[in-house]
C-alpha cells in the first residue's frame, strides 16, 4: 500500500501567519485545511528593526494553536519560513529559538531572494503563464517581491524592504490618506524601484501576476461588483479588468477606514494597508506597459509544498 504524504507549511509573515495542510493521493493533492490568522508580528517594532515582547508573544501562541492542528491531522512532513520582519529583527534568531523550544517547529528564516524564488514555484501552479512573459508582484507587510518570468523559468527576481506595513507607517499619517502623503509615497516609490523598472524595461512583461494577499481582495470587490462573485473551489486565477482596478483603487484610496470597510468584499484585515497596496500597484502599471492583470490563489505556501514533494520524492527513489 502507497505511503500518504501529510504536508503542512506555515508561512510567518510581517502581518499574517498562514497554515496550509495537504495530503497526497496517488499524485493528487488534497487541501485538508488551511488557515490564516492576523498576528502582526510586526506591529510595533518593525521601524525599530526589532519585535516586541507582545508579538513575539502573540507569535508563540498561533504557533501553539497550529502545533495542535497539525498534530490532529496526523502530518508526516511539516516546513515553516519566516520572512520580511523576523529576518531584519535584532531578536529575530530569539524568536526562532524559542518556538523550536516551545512548540517543536523548525523555522527557516529565508532571504529575499528564496521567498521571491519560492513565490514564483507557488504562482506557477496556479496561473497559466502561456508563454507570455509576466510581472509577479506579492506585497508582504514587510517586503514586496517581483519576479519576471515565464512558465519555464524566472528572468529576474528581487525582494524590496517596502512592504505593506512599513509604507502605511510612514505615509499612512491621515485617513483618509492625504493627497500631499500620496504623492509623496509614489515619489518614494519611483525611486525605491529604480532596478525594477530597468528591469521591466529590458524584459518587457505585458502581465502583471498579483499573488494573494490584497490582490484577492481586490477580485473579490471586483467580482462581487459586477455580481458574477462565486467561489470556485478548485479556480486558482482570477482576471481583474485593468479599467475595473483603477477604478475601485481610486474608491478605496478616497475613503476612510470604516468607510472602506463597507465596500463588499473588504475585510478587516486588509482594511488598513490595502490603500498603499492599491498606489504601489498604481505606481507598478503607470511605470510599465502591463496590458492584463491576473491574481493568483497561490503563493509562497504552495511554492513551499511543491520543494516539500520535492525532497519527498529524491528520498523515495
Amino acid at each position: 500500500m502507497e505511503m500518504e504524504n501529510r504536508i503542512a507549511v506555515i508561512d510567518i509573515g510581517t502581518n499574517t501567519f498562514h497554515l496550509l495542510i495537504v495530503r497526497q493521493v496517488a499524485g493528487k493533492l488534497i487541501t485538508l485545511y488551511r488557515k490564516k490568522i492576523p498576528v502582526k508580528i510586526g506591529q510595533g517594532g518593525i521601524h525599530r528593526g526589532m519585535l516586541t515582547q507582545d508579538a513575539v508573544d502573540r507569535g508563540i501562541q498561533t504557533l501553539f494553536y497550529f502545533r495542535t492542528l497539525i498534530d490532529e491531522f496526523n502530518v508526516t512532513t511539516v516546513k515553516a519560513t519566516a520572512t520580511s520582519a523576523v529576518r531584519n529583527a535584532s531578536n529575530g534568531k530569539e524568536f526562532v529559538e524559542r518556538a523550536l523550544q516551545e512548540t517543536g517547529i523548525h523555522i527557516d528564516i529565508i532571504s529575499g531572494e528564496e521567498e521571491a524564488q519560492l513565490i514564483y514555484e507557488g504562482v506557477r501552479t496556479a496561473v497559466n503563464m502561456e508563454d507570455n512573459t509576466n510581472l509577479i508582484m506579492d506585497i508582504g507587510g514587510g517586503s514586496v517581491e517581483f519576479i519576471i518570468c515565464d512558465s519555464k523559468e524566472v528572468l529576474w527576481k528581487q525582494s524590496f524592504e517596502i512592504g505593506g506595513q512599513r509604507l502605511y507607517l510612514r505615509f499612512h499619517q491621515t485617513d483618509p490618506i492625504a493627497s500631499t502623503d500620496l504623492d509623496a509615497l509614489v515619489i518614494y516609490l519611483e525611486d525605491e524601484l529604480q532596478s525594477l523598472w530597468q528591469a521591466t524595461e529590458h524584459f518587457k512583461p505585458k502581465t502583471l501576476i498579483g499573488a494573494s494577499g490584497a490582490f484577492d481582495t481586490l477580485c473579490d470587490i471586483y467580482h462581487i461588483k459586477k455580481g458574477s462573485w462565486m467561489f470556485e473551489q478548485n479556480k486558482t486565477e482570477y482576471a481583474l479588468p485593468l479599467d475595473k482596478f483603477h477604478e475601485i483603487s481610486k474608491d478605496i484610496v478616497s475613503r476612510d477606514r470604516d468607510d472602506r470597510l463597507r465596500i463588499p468584499g473588504m475585510i478587516t484585515m486588509r482594511a488598513d494597508l490595502i490603500v498603499v497596496a492599491c498606489a504601489l500597484i498604481e505606481c507598478v502599471l503607470q511605470k510599465t506597459n502591463i496590458e492584463a492583470i491576473k491574481a493568483s490563489t497561490h503563493s509562497l505556501k504552495e511554492g513551499l509544498i511543491e520543494r516539500a514533494l520535492k525532497t519527498l520524492e529524491k528520498k523515495h527513489q
